[in-house]
């Protein structure tokens, strides 16, 4: 598995606020995956492992009770909820194109990511 890069990370909205030496420190620990159309990379009510974020691609978002819910575009983010709230996945979330995912532990979201939501 190759890692993020800085460049990738500093596209993503919510990533972009960490000082560069942090930006460096995380992408070394995100794992790059690609995604084939079609293939779901969390599923509604699994445990939550890893925080997401879209590299390249479009990804739908659907729940169960509600039905889909939005298209996420590069830069975008998923899998902080469950994370973060120590629940399971409150959605799924499958690739409509071809695309990249850059994902990381809980350990990394805790140190480095779920900070950033303090603001």
């Amino acid at each position: 598995m190759l890692p993020a890069t800085v460049a990738e990370l500093s596209r993503v909205g919510l990533l972009k606020e960490l000082p560069g030496e942090k930006l460096g420190e995380i992408a070394k620990r995100m794992d790059r995956e690609e995604v084939p159309p079609g293939r779901a990379v969390v599923r509604e009510g699994e445990d939550s492992e890893r925080f997401y974020v879209v590299l390249s691609g479009l990804f739908a978002v659907s729940q169960e009770d509600l039905g889909p819910r939005r298209v996420l575009h590069p830069g975008n983010y998923f899998g902080e909820v469950g994370l973060a709230m120590h629940v399971p996945r409150t959605a799924s979330v499958r690739a409509l194109t071809p695309a990249v995912v850059a994902s990381c532990d809980r350990a990394t979201f805790d140190e480095f990511v779920k900070p950033l939501f303090g603001h």
